[in-house]
């Protein structure tokens, strides 16, 4: 057992009761599963429809490993089947690089970044924030009706007692004389931990990406990829690297291309969802029709002292930019679908919001059209949504192009052939 592994997991399960309602038991005094044993349970459960309350879904159906665990080109993003009573309300986000995320925070000072300037919330896994660990983030799809909808441990017990490799978990986590699966808490617990130990595994962590590669001088830039990079580290152009940091760290480690902070952009409502509030106090919205509703995103995350705080409705984490160009749906709910039009909407939001938002009845544009008002005057406006000083975008049309150039370098070797599939050309 590779020892930098072994002590993390011997570091998890020393933490295992910190998130969760019940800490596993070990099997004996001292003894514990190895790294391969929670590793491999980790690999069947996220590969196993029958963990669902349908039969159909595992996790690999939102999370493909051919796609750099984010969603393929045959998953709606945000999730969606043939019931629309699982329609979902955010979009599939990928889990490669999640094992760098750090336990939500308020505040947040890093003096490498923000010179010791309070950086506010930051941290915590799903778009809101609201788990601290993989571990918590892997029992939310499991029991979310939308999703794997499992109603209680212990029919997700019931399920997991009936898979193939149901022997292999009792062996591996039951008790001596005390069969695991017997106890749907330890059994949850321990599923939980094993999800969590397979997500720490290289697959989930390459940093083998072209510009990897180039950073370590073992691979080459085009011009306008190079000139990409300079438009995304410009502060006055595309200012990307506040939130998405592309310099390797003081440790020496590859840039994740996020802060992991929390931002309000003010992304459209989607279209294929009625009108939300046109106004609304924060802790009553005024409208709860299924559909209508408006995502707050961190102010709803159940997170102490932030539901009634309007500055912190609106906000979102900061993805990873990580294999972006696989993706063909941007923002916390999926609303803009092409890698182009993200950026488009970075430069535009505020010079031609015609271009993003609907129109009120009598034709005027609705700006910021998925947040209540009191909300919007704690949306971003920093550049590149601020406009220059003669009105017109930060970026032009061909820094747009020039940013997605260098966008498609930040994509793992595994998955270079599938961005050609979504471009409709062969990544270089």
């Amino acid at each position: 057992m590779p020892a930098a592994r072994a002590s993390i997991v011997a570091a998890l399960l020393a933490g295992a009761a910190v998130a969760l309602a019940v800490e596993p038991a070990p099997r004996a005094y001292g003894e514990r599963p190895s790294v391969d044993e929670l590793a491999e349970l980790g690999r069947a459960m996220f590969n196993d429809p029958r963990l669902s309350a349908s039969g159909t879904l595992a996790c690999a159906s939102c999370h493909d490993p051919a796609r750099a665990f984010g969603p393929n080109a045959h998953t709606r993003s945000p999730f969606m089947d043939d019931d629309p009573a699982h329609d979902g309300t955010r979009a599939i986000p990928s889990l490669r690089y999640a094992q760098f995320t750090i336990r939500f925070t308020e505040h947040t000072t890093d003096d490498e970044e923000t010179h010791g300037v309070d950086g506010g919330p930051t941290g915590g896994f799903t778009w809101d924030g609201r788990a601290d660990t993989a571990r918590e983030q892997a029992l939310l799809p499991l029991f979310d009706e939308r999703e794997m909808g499992n109603r209680d441990a212990a029919s997700l017990a019931r399920r997991l007692a009936a898979a193939p490799y149901a022997a292999r978990f009792r062996r591996a986590f039951s008790a001596p004389g005390r069969d695991v699966l017997a106890d749907p808490k330890q059994t949850v617990a321990w599923m939980a931990l094993a999800f969590e130990v397979f997500e720490q595994g290289r697959e989930f962590a390459p940093f083998d990406s072209r510009y990897d590669r180039w950073l370590a001088g073992r691979a080459t830039l085009a011009p306008a990829e190079l000139r990409g990079l300079a438009l995304f580290r410009d502060p006055a152009k595309g200012n990307c690297d506040t939130c998405h940091p592309s310099q390797r760290a003081s440790s020496g480690r590859a840039p994740l291309f996020t802060d992991a902070g929390f931002i309000a952009v003010a992304a459209p409502r989607r279209a294929d969802l009625p009108p939300a509030a046109a106004s609304a106090t924060i802790p009553v919205l005024a409208s709860r029709a299924r559909g209508a509703e408006v995502d707050l995103g961190l102010c709803r995350s159940g997170r102490p002292g932030l539901s009634d705080d309007p500055s912190f409705c609106g906000r979102f984490r900061t993805p990873t930019l990580r294999n972006v160009a696989l993706r063909t749906s941007f923002f916390h709910n999926g609303s803009v679908k092409s890698l182009r039009d993200a950026v488009a909407f970075y430069a535009t939001r505020d010079t031609d919001p015609a271009r993003w938002y609907s129109r009120n009845a009598d034709g005027s544009v609705r700006v910021y059209d998925d947040l209540p008002a009191d909300v919007v005057p704690f949306v971003n406006r920093e550049v590149p949504f601020q406009p220059r000083p003669d009105g017109k975008p930060r970026l032009d049309e061909h820094d747009i192009d020039d940013l997605v150039a260098f966008l498609r370098t930040l994509t793992d070797a595994d998955a270079e052939a599938a961005v050609g599939e979504i471009t409709g050309h062969a990544a270089r």
